[in-house]
């Protein structure tokens, strides 16, 4: 019996997986936390990798693959040292330099012509540029720069040449999906001169085995990839799949055959794991609104789940936006949220939990529309993350959507993804693994619900310009 592993390195915690690569079954599993903030010392992802593979979990794995969050920061000096703590996706201090890189190179259409992607806060791209701005006397010890799962990758192969893939090689704001090259000028123009970057593999390329004290020997190390590339990969989407996934993030997402260049900078235009694209459009707040909605009311997650469903559609005319940590789309890195339209008839709890539920929701149903107006089909909608094994998500999401949603069976679809890559790259083959179970949700659709939502959105954007 052949096994493979998954490590999903996210912003919370570190998930091992581990399969066989014959059929995919389930042999095994790990976990370990990871502080919080919006930027971290990586040995703390490399603490919990070794954390979650205690017990002999990895003991006779004969492939791994990483995936993690995508855009972070990771700068080496000449020596590998890392120069300061990783700058993670969801720091927004870098929105300014976002905003002059736009300008600079001439406005979103030349970086969606050039890359597929509009900087904003969250790019990796945005983050060089703050650095030399902000730090100059660490920018100046920077050698290389590195994504999270790539620095993992380095690690476990000891450190020595450091590889990546295609698909979080697109996250960086100065890698080309469409023609499979880093863009060494938009480097210059970010930091101010070129940094080291990681070697591109191709997909599904064997790499070096395991080299690193406190793990068993492994044969191949795929490539890895991130997060959202992985999570495709776990769910083997297909072009027509359209996935919205509800983790601390949110994000919707498509496989496509050719790439994106959205110039209204809402879809980033992003390559996957497997040689296609992976156009996607990203949220800062997703099931962390049902976190702080269920906080504010003084109830666990079950019981502000259960106030939710006891509302009635349309929250009673309470409208919320849940822009708790800035927005990424639309891009309002300064926002914060708010509730409108409270009456003393209405501003009860269950029509707040309910407020709560369809302001997320219509957040990610903007997505979905965003990847439709970019020619990307939708066929299916499948509904993952955290946030969907909400009872009240899964109920409403039908209504907001206007259309049937899927939810596969909770899984850890990330380290899925990963150990599904390491599989391929041991056998040179993409491993013919069952899909998971899947229930579909349906309702008739709530339009006023979205038209309320949209109009505070706008009141919002046109007061932040």
């Amino acid at each position: 019996m052949t096994l493979v592993a998954g490590v999903d390195s996210s912003t919370q915690g570190t998930k091992i997986v581990v399969r066989r690569a014959d059929t995919g079954a389930l042999v095994g599993e790990g976990r370990a936390t990871h502080p919080e903030g919006t930027e971290i010392d990586p040995d703390h992802w490399w603490t919990a990798l070794l954390s979650a593979a205690e017990g002999g979990l990895l003991d006779g794995v004969a492939a791994i693959g990483v995936a993690a969050q995508q855009h972070g920061m990771v700068a080496l000096d000449a020596d590998g040292r890392v120069v300061r703590p990783a700058l993670l996706w969801n720091d927004t201090r870098s929105a300014t330099a976002a905003a002059d890189l736009v300008s600079e190179l001439g406005g979103p259409k030349a970086w969606a012509d050039a890359v597929g992607t509009v900087p904003v806060a969250s790019v990796t791209v945005a983050k060089l540029r703050w650095l030399a701005e902000h730090e100059p006397d660490n920018s100046r010890r920077v050698e290389r720069v590195l994504l999270p799962h790539d620095w993992l990758t380095w690690r476990l192969t000891g450190c020595g040449d450091a590889v990546t893939d295609r698909g979080d090689a697109s996250g960086t704001g100065y890698y080309a999906p469409a023609r499979g090259e880093y863009c060494p000028d938009l480097l210059r123009l970010a930091f101010g001169r070129e940094v080291g970057t990681p070697r591109v593999a191709a997909p599904f390329e064997p790499g070096s085995a395991v080299d690193a004290r406190g793990l068993p020997p492994i044969g191949v190390v795929s490539p890895g990839t991130g997060d959202n590339m992985a999570a495709a990969l776990g769910l083997d989407v297909r072009p027509g799949d359209v996935v919205v996934s509800l983790g601390t993030s949110g994000a919707a997402f498509a496989a496509t055959d050719t790439p994106t260049a959205d110039p209204s900078g809402q879809v980033a235009g992003f390559a996957d794991a497997t040689g296609r694209f992976l156009p996607l459009v990203c949220t800062l707040n997703a099931a962390r609104a049902l976190n702080a909605g269920a906080a504010m009311l003084g109830v666990s997650l079950e019981e502000f789940d259960a106030l939710a469903r006891s509302a009635p559609a349309g929250a009673g005319g309470l409208t919320f936006l849940p822009y708790l940590d800035g927005e990424r789309t639309p891009n309002l890195p300064g926002a914060t949220g708010r509730i409108d339209g409270m009456t003393r008839a209405n501003l009860a709890p269950p029509n707040i939990a309910r407020a709560v539920v369809e302001g997320m929701l219509c957040g990610l149903a903007d997505a979905v529309d965003a990847l439709a107006g970019e020619g990307v089909p939708v066929r299916r909608v499948l509904l993952v993350g955290g946030g969907a094994r909400s009872r009240a998500v899964r109920t409403i999401a039908p209504q907001i959507f206007g259309r049937t949603v899927t939810v596969p069976e909770p899984g850890e679809y990330v380290a899925d993804g990963a150990a599904r890559q390491a599989a391929w790259a041991l056998a040179g083959t993409p491993p013919a693994w069952a899909p998971r179970p899947a229930e579909d949700h349906e309702a008739e659709p709530v339009p006023e619900i979205r038209d309320r939502y949209a109009a505070a959105r706008e009141s919002l954007r046109s007061a932040a310009t």
